[in-house]
């Protein structure tokens, strides 16, 4: 019986929902690559302010994809 209580528990936490990819810390790479890493950071910033957007404005599914992109668009022109 302890057996399986360890099986259920230990694919509870392989099934249970992985947050998203967390924000690069451009202090915690290599020199050469903290420009790279600063950019990647604001990319990501940008994403998740879209993304609060969306849910502060209640965008359903399958209209988000577009609402995001239509979010990063004036940004991808700079």
């Amino acid at each position: 019986m302890r057996h399986f209580v360890v099986a259920a528990l230990f694919s509870l936490l392989i099934v249970s929902p992985v947050s998203a990819q967390r924000l690069v810390d451009p202090t915690r790479v290599a020199p050469e690559f903290r420009e790279a890493a600063e950019k990647r950071r604001a990319e990501q910033v940008k994403q998740q302010e879209c993304a609060h957007k969306a849910d502060a404005e209640k965008v359903i599914a399958r209209e988000r994809t577009a609402f995001l992109l239509h979010c990063l668009e004036p940004d991808a022109g700079k």
